[in-house]
């Protein structure tokens, strides 16, 4: 934005400000009047009332473009002032508005060419003066110049601080807004993550059992009732899953949400998993109670790893390694043999292994996932587990 452009006036602002130079201009002019009937010529002559008024009036039509043309109208006002004391007052306001920009040679012309109009002024209307006034004459004028620029000055001053407030609001406003549009993204990225977290899983686990329905003939009645039972008992647990979801989103955000897994939940996860088909073995050893970020981070690494056991490699043998102390740090891989039978596969939520990331690198963590030479898959994730003393501190 461009500082020296000054703000448009309405009608009222405008047309206060011409009636304060006519006002200014009709006292200047009726003392004037005044001062030259008593003067030497006795009589103020037909100027005074016919050319002093048109030309006054010219200066205040001029005062309109004095935002447009500041520089040009304020000089052409002085100079025209010479031969119009009525117009006095136009000059004036026409002074104090160029000082509103505050460039020091812009005002310095303006007020030379005041004051020396007025010297003029003196000899359009003689007066009685006596002896060594001549000093008073220049400082009188050179004084109304400055109390103009003073407070032409001052609003300037106002302007701009007004201007900088109104920036900073508008610039308040639209960080405000990035702001609420970052927590939208943030909060949008938080449901999704929740909800695969949540679903993936479950609905994993569903699809593997029903593809093992749909690929193997050789099953027993038994074995095919245990597998419609996991599919319905998973379905069915999956749509809770989703319920419970949905209403955190739905409560009222005051309300405290649900308990979120931990570490100690894992053993339940591979037993899942286990009835509903997955060769998976738990090992490693775990001293301790980790805080609840890294055992709540560790219990979703090891959930994505059976999630995408289940998906791409069903058939496979998987193995779980949880290990870690406090002061140290919680070590968590999960490793799946190669499948023996192609899979379909399963459509991508684009929230997996992505998601997990950002998790691990809130807990100031470090995932890792690749193929291994044997075309299993592997998944690590290293996270922090700080001691006793480092929590104490903290």
């Amino acid at each position: 934005m461009n500082m020296d452009v000054a703000p448009r006036l309405g009608w009222w602002q405008q047309t206060w400000r011409l009636t304060a130079a006519a006002a200014l201009g009709l006292l200047a002019w009726f003392t004037t009047g005044v001062a030259v009937s008593k003067g030497p010529a006795g009589e103020v002559g037909s100027w005074f009332f016919i050319g002093d008024p048109l030309v006054a009036g010219a200066c205040l039509t001029a005062l309109l473009w004095r935002r447009r043309f500041p520089l040009a109208v304020a000089l052409a006002v002085s100079v025209a002032s010479t031969t119009s004391a009525l117009a006095t007052g136009a000059a004036l306001v026409a002074l104090g508005s160029i000082a509103t920009r505050r460039r020091p040679v812009e005002i310095g012309a303006v007020v030379v060419a005041y004051v020396t109009a007025t010297q003029f002024a003196v000899q359009l209307y003689p007066v009685e003066t006596p002896p060594g006034t001549f000093w008073f004459q220049l400082a009188s004028p050179a004084l109304t110049a400055g109390i103009a620029v003073a407070m032409g000055m001052a609003v300037g001053a106002r302007r701009v601080e007004v201007r900088s407030l109104r920036e900073r609001a508008e610039s308040a406003e639209r960080e405000q807004s990035a702001r609420a549009a970052q927590a939208r993204a943030l909060e949008r990225n938080r449901i999704a993550r929740e909800m695969h977290d949540v679903l993936a899983h479950r609905i994993s686990l569903v699809a593997m059992q029903a593809g093992v329905l749909d690929h193997r003939r050789d099953l027993k009645a038994e074995e095919n009732r245990v597998l419609v039972r996991g599919i319905a008992e998973g379905s069915h647990l999956a749509l809770e899953e989703l319920r419970d979801v949905l209403g955190v989103l739905r409560a009222d955000p005051g309300l405290p949400e649900p308990p979120q897994p931990s570490l100690d939940g894992v053993p339940d996860l591979v037993a899942d998993a286990r009835a509903s088909g997955l060769d998976v073995t738990l090992a490693g050893t775990v001293t301790g109670t980790p805080p609840d970020l890294v055992g709540r981070t560790g219990y979703r690494v090891v959930q994505e790893g059976l999630t995408n056991a289940a998906k791409h490699a069903p058939d496979a043998r998987i193995r779980i390694t949880l290990e870690g102390a406090a002061g140290d740090s919680l070590r968590v891989s999960v490793r799946n043999s190669p499948s023996t039978t192609p899979a379909a596969k399963p459509p991508a939520s684009g929230f997996g292994l992505l998601g997990l990331g950002e998790r691990v690198d809130l807990a100031g963590g470090e995932l890792r996932h690749h193929p291994t030479r044997d075309d299993g898959y592997l998944l690590t994730a290293q996270l922090p587990w700080p001691g006793p003393t480092h929590e104490k501190r903290a």
